[in-house]
């Protein structure tokens, strides 16, 4: 186990946060041992804006045994969710194709079901394994309540590792997929971000709504309102949590619409 103070902006794809102390565990001994004081858990730092001031409590990540996967096992919650999908597809496994290009532990996108107009994640789930109050527990994803960027999770639960719904499939089948999803997603930024900034609300597109509400290219300070895609906010370089908040705040003073990321604190 590794405990190091670093400045969140470090470990986030936003690029902006303050300071935590960092808890890199990689047994379910360390695990056990690193939530024996408040924690957060970090995983890959997409979909998440931390505030300048940082996080007084323990920030966990993990790696080591929580890194390992078999794609007909048992897939650590720490895998990265873009390494599984190109490996499943290599495989002939079919299931992660709608995942492509979210830049997610598995963890983090089982948490928040993260996934595209072509599927979320709970859609490739057989089984979650959570540790809660000093138990592991494997649930049925029909026990989690996903829904639409959510789930219900035990309150202060960690999932540590997941069982993959794939299917055997034609590589060419595979392939024609991904590459319909990647052609989907050609319009998003390349700078610094947080993914989409925001919920899209029932029947309508929350980018297009920021679009025609005027905002795309909107700044503040080091932080703007992508023009390539009004639903994420780009660091150009030296952004701030206040800056993004900022902007954040002028967005929804004017637009109905649910934050998509985690704040911290």
């Amino acid at each position: 186990m590794r405990v190091e103070r670093v400045l969140l902006k470090d470990h986030t794809t936003l690029g902006v946060g303050g300071p935590a102390e960092l808890w890199t565990v990689e047994t379910r001994e360390e695990l056990r041992r690193a939530t024996e004081a408040p924690y957060r858990v970090l995983g890959n730092g997409s979909n998440l804006l931390v505030r300048d001031e940082g996080v007084p409590e323990r920030v966990i990540r993990l790696a080591g045994e929580f890194q390992a996967y078999d794609l007909r096992g048992w897939v650590g919650a720490g895998a990265l969710l873009p390494l599984l999908v190109q490996e499943a597809a290599r495989a002939g496994l079919s299931g992660l194709e709608g995942l492509l290009g979210i830049p997610a532990q598995v963890g983090g996108a089982v948490r928040m079901n993260a996934g595209t107009r072509f599927g979320e994640m709970a859609d490739a789930l057989e089984a979650v394994e959570v540790y809660h109050e000093g138990r592991f527990q494997v649930y049925l994803p029909e026990e989690l309540g996903f829904g639409y960027r959510t789930s219900r999770l035990p309150p202060g639960g960690i999932v540590t590792r997941v069982r993959l719904r794939l299917r055997e499939r034609p590589l060419e089948e595979i392939q024609r997929r991904l590459a319909e999803v990647d052609a989907a997603r050609k319009g998003q930024p390349k700078r610094k971000s947080a993914g989409c900034a925001f919920k899209n609300p029932p029947g309508q597109s929350a980018g297009r709504l920021i679009d025609e509400g005027g905002f795309k290219g909107l700044r503040v300070g080091d932080a703007m309102v992508s023009p390539e895609h009004g639903n994420f906010i780009v660091n150009l370089g030296r952004a701030t949590a206040k800056d993004v908040l900022e902007l954040l705040r002028r967005i929804q003073e004017e637009l109905p619409l649910e934050l998509e990321w985690e704040v911290w604190p």
